[in-house]
């Protein structure tokens, strides 16, 4: 009898602890996640209020919960603002990365560039691939995403109505329209490819030196080809060694580059 009297205060013991440790999980759950709302309220109110340095200190704390377009784009906003031209530029890369359509991310973008040094002028291409690239980086991954499950679901509907509506004139309408989403649905999940391969594989880079010279082959000693300045982006065609990078710039320049004068966007 005594035996089970303990056995039953120590399964209540147990019992109480279980409970105590839920109430604590569960609240300290709800108080990061308050914290977490009001670092965000506080990154934005230290920026409307000019104190720029905590609003950076803020959105980088933030960025490392979970990135975003607009934690990256209120960052680079904010080193903007600091007069750190290469990090506002650096963020900025990167929100455009999260939302190539974003027009605002792309107009604070070149008034970020306008300050560097380097101007350089990209090469000329067809005008089939600039209209190309436009249309991909309208949206992006998610959008078109998007945009290709709403088109496949809405050529399902009409295929349905092609091949049991009763009348002539909807069978019709079923069938070019299934055509057309069906056009639609691999366009968008092509674009929506290329906006993943792009954010899988980063070959974009800025430099973060103030001047760095490029050189034809991967050693100290290699021929001086052009001297680059802080802030100016670049294209990484070979990632192949660890302290050496081949570079291309958007002039078709190409040259290898130390590993530790440049950030990968």
């Amino acid at each position: 009898m005594k035996t089970e009297q303990r056995n039953h205060r120590v399964r209540m013991i147990v019992w109480r602890c279980m409970l105590c440790m839920s109430f604590f999980i569960l609240h300290s759950s709800f108080f990061m996640a308050k914290v977490h709302a009001v670092t965000k309220a506080e990154a934005d109110s230290a920026y409307a209020h000019q104190h720029y340095q905590q609003a950076i200190n803020a959105y980088e704390s933030l960025l490392k919960e979970g990135v975003s377009a607009d934690l990256y784009y209120n960052l680079g906003n904010a080193y903007y603002r600091s007069e750190n031209i290469t990090r506002a530029i650096i963020n900025y890369e990167r929100a455009l990365l999260l939302s190539p359509g974003d027009g605002d991310i792309r107009h604070n973008l070149q008034l970020a560039r306008q300050k560097t040094i380097d101007k350089i002028t990209p090469q000329s291409e067809f005008f089939i691939v600039t209209w190309w690239r436009s249309i991909a980086n309208m949206m992006s991954v998610d959008s078109w995403a998007w945009v290709a499950l709403v088109a496949l679901a809405i050529g399902l509907v009409l295929m349905l109505l092609y091949l049991f509506s009763p009348r002539i004139a909807l069978q019709k309408t079923g069938f070019f329209g299934t055509l057309v989403m069906l056009a639609v649905f691999l366009f968008s999940t092509l674009f929506a490819w290329q906006q993943k391969q792009r954010l899988t594989n980063r070959t974009g880079a800025v430099v973060i030196t103030s001047a760095v010279t490029v050189r034809s082959t991967p050693a100290a000693n290699g021929t001086e080809l052009f001297v680059l300045h802080e802030g100016t982006r670049i294209d990484i065609t070979d990632d192949s060694m660890k302290d050496w990078k081949a570079v291309r710039l958007p002039d078709g320049k190409e040259g290898w580059m130390e590993s530790k004068e440049m950030e990968v966007i």
